[in-house]
């Protein structure tokens, strides 16, 4: 390892862990209580399943199989609230902001054309039960578009959300 490499995996070390803010520790807790659906205050493997891909996280059954093996203290095969918080949060605060930020513009790009049309701000707004007109949702675009092509591509749209307040 180079002298530079060495001192930037300190300095990676050396930095505070990022904290889950207080809404993320809410929904981590609602996720458990909503899908501990017998109420027992532990998760099977099913509720585990359910509740970490409430949370974002398509969790393939040999690693939520794995998950409980390695937090199941009592063998019952159930995981408890502590251990539930304790994974979730260590798996989102290991997300890539990025990759988190292009699974949202294929949520826009429904029609896999690589870009944000007016058509697609439209869809979007209408399924949050936004009621905003055509001429605002182009002044959205307008106002991001910075290639001028008319719509939002996904470096542009990158742009927007990592965007300092």
């Amino acid at each position: 390892m180079s002298n530079l490499a060495f001192s930037k995996s300190l300095q990676k070390k050396r930095q505070p862990r990022p904290e889950l803010s207080e809404e993320q520790k809410l929904e981590i807790k609602e996720a458990f209580e909503l899908f501990d659906t017998d109420k027992d205050g532990a998760l099977d493997y099913h509720e585990l399943k359910v509740a970490m891909r409430a949370l974002g996280f398509d969790i393939k059954k040999p690693e939520v199989l794995k998950l409980l093996r390695d937090y199941d203290k009592s063998g019952n095969g159930l995981m408890e609230f502590d251990d539930f918080n304790k994974i979730m949060t260590e798996k989102i605060l290991d997300r890539d902001p990025i990759e988190e930020i292009k699974k949202a513009f294929q949520l826009f790009d429904d029609d896999g054309t690589g870009k944000i049309s007016l058509r697609n701000l439209r869809r979007v707004a209408k399924e949050l039960g936004e009621n905003i007109d055509d001429e605002e949702l182009q002044a959205m675009i307008d106002e991001f578009d910075l290639d001028n092509d008319g719509e939002i591509n996904e470096q542009e749209f990158i742009s927007i959300m990592t965007e300092a307040d």
